[in-house]
């Protein structure tokens, strides 16, 4: 893999992400941000935060494979929340592991968490983008 994930000494160590995401490949990867629609347009987990986080890190793991990649390429994430909440934090850490476990990997990357007003469509509860290092 080309990316290796370190949480330095002098900074927190939180169990959900990393702060750091080293990559020493040579291609990089730019991922628009993913939503919860299948590879019809279906949406998936209307209303139901957890399955939309799901189908959200599913569309990456898909978007990888195509090109020779994985999920163990991505350098960092940013999750962008409707009305984000800290109540929120489990269900998307239940998302998380679903999709981590349905794609045989882990999943915590470096990432960002931006609460915002609205994403492009009115059903959708959350938006995840990657950049991701291949070799």
């Amino acid at each position: 893999m080309a990316i290796t994930l370190v949480n330095p000494d002098g900074l927190p160590k939180p169990d959900v992400y990393r702060q750091l995401s080293i990559a020493t490949g040579s291609k990089m990867v730019f991922l628009a941000g993913q939503v919860a629609r299948d590879a019809e347009g279906r949406k998936v987990g209307e209303g139901d935060f957890a399955a939309q986080v799901e189908q959200c890190y599913l569309n990456i793991g898909t978007a990888l494979a195509e090109i020779g990649g994985s999920f163990g390429d991505v350098a960092k994430l940013t999750i962008y929340v409707v009305d984000w909440s800290p109540d929120k934090m489990p269900l998307l850490g239940e998302g998380v592991a679903r999709a981590g476990a349905k794609l045989g990997v882990d999943l915590v990357k470096p990432i960002t968490l931006l609460g915002v007003s609205a994403l492009g469509e009115p059903d959708l509860l959350v938006e995840v983008e990657a950049t991701a290092v291949l070799d």
